[in-house]
């Protein structure tokens, strides 16, 4: 019996990582499952503006910067809110906003579970 976090991808985050280059997709992959059985991934920052807790894994590839941000507080399960690739130095509104958004989605859910 393994006591791993079970993940659940919000919205399109699954689909977005699947788009991801074949070698951020395999790493991105590897540093969740460490996420998972509650050790630290490699490279990450929290990001508390989209909500409490929430965290960014950051992969850097050959072919550019990759974000996924997740939510790994709750006892439950982590929760995938966005994956994207990074184009910019800070990253884009738009992006934020997706990640604020489901953040509000999976706080809501759970109030209402309980």
């Amino acid at each position: 019996m393994t006591d791993d976090k079970p993940l659940l991808w919000v919205g399109s985050s699954y689909s977005d990582l699947q788009a991801f280059p074949k070698d951020a997709r395999r790493e991105a992959g590897f540093q969740l499952g460490k996420v998972q059985t509650g050790i630290e991934p490699a490279d990450w920052k929290p990001f508390d503006q989209v909500g409490t807790g929430t965290r960014e894994l950051r992969i850097h590839e050959a072919g550019g910067t990759y974000r996924v941000m997740y939510v790994a507080k709750f006892e439950e399960a982590i929760y995938v809110l966005h994956c994207f690739q990074k184009k910019t130095q800070a990253t884009r509104r738009q992006d934020l906003a997706i990640a604020e958004a489901r953040y509000r989605a999976v706080a809501s859910a759970r109030k209402e579970t309980k």
